[in-house]
């Protein structure tokens, strides 16, 4: 019992950095345009390189080995753009109110926000917040799983996605607040995407603890429909917000920063294990 309450406190602690994340952004003097576009732009880079660096690989290894190469190929394909389609169909249903030229006091006064843009920004959040809520439930999953097989991997794991679960906390937390102005609802939006580790960590121990190595297929599955929702929100949503308040040097810029402290993470990942 010792183990699973050692193996849960991981999944919290390490779902919970995406709060971290969210008081960079509601604590920082975010108040000029360009810090937003900093944020959106570092986190599509996050976005990006983890999609296609790590999620895509895994579930391509996870379904070569359940359905063969060539069928594995094909099913990691499918699900990839799935994963793109389900997130487009969220975004149309998503209020896009072009209306007004209402602005926010968040920002100077030369640089307020329409109306528009505050519509924008908080569908850019929103976005964010689905796919990064849905990315984190199999990474619980994952880091329960491996503290229960061996705690020292179960470790190792967490502090890595410690180190990347707070990027993704901004990618949440400086849309929301630039959008509503509210440092609660950024916050509370950082911390409870974050929570779904835990779930994830909580599903491992009821349903899959026994079984987990039969759900290879599934598994494999999953991550390539994650890996379409991110990088569907980094490009679509993410990326354009950043261009809109910022130069495309800087966007470019800290995208590949952003990019770089994602491999970091991932470098150190491999190490420790």
């Amino acid at each position: 019992m010792n183990d699973v309450l050692f193996a849960f406190m991981l999944t919290i602690i390490a779902g919970l950095a995406t709060g971290v994340g969210g008081i960079v952004v509601v604590f920082s003097k975010v108040t000029d345009k360009k810090f937003l576009s900093i944020c959106l732009s570092f986190s599509a880079g996050v976005m990006l390189y983890i999609s296609f660096a790590e999620i895509f690989v895994e579930a391509l290894g996870s379904l070569e080995y359940a359905y063969g190469d060539n069928m594995g190929y094909l099913i990691l394909t499918v699900a990839f753009f799935a994963g793109v389609a389900l997130m487009a169909i969220i975004d149309r249903f998503i209020p896009h109110d072009e209306s007004h030229t209402e602005t926010l006091d968040t920002f100077s006064e030369d640089e307020k926000v329409s109306r528009q843009e505050k519509s924008e920004l908080k569908r850019t959040g929103i976005s964010s917040t689905i796919a990064i809520a849905i990315h984190n439930f199999p990474e619980g999953l994952i880091t329960f799983m491996a503290a229960l097989h061996d705690p020292a991997m179960g470790v190792a794991i967490a502090i890595a996605i410690i180190i990347h679960n707070i990027p993704e906390g901004i990618a949440m937390a400086a849309p929301i607040y630039h959008a509503t102005g509210s440092k609660a609802k950024a916050f509370l939006v950082s911390v409870g995407a974050g929570l779904t580790e835990p779930l994830g960590a909580l599903i491992a121990w009821l349903v899959l603890r026994n079984i987990f190595d039969d759900f290879e297929g599934a598994f494999g599955i999953i991550f390539a429909a994650i890996a379409g929702i991110m990088v569907f929100v980094a490009v679509h949503q993410l990326l354009p917000t950043a261009q809109k308040y910022g130069k495309h040097h800087l966007v470019m810029k800290w995208l590949f920063v952003g990019m770089a402290v994602m491999a970091l993470s991932l470098v150190v990942l491999e190490f420790a294990l």
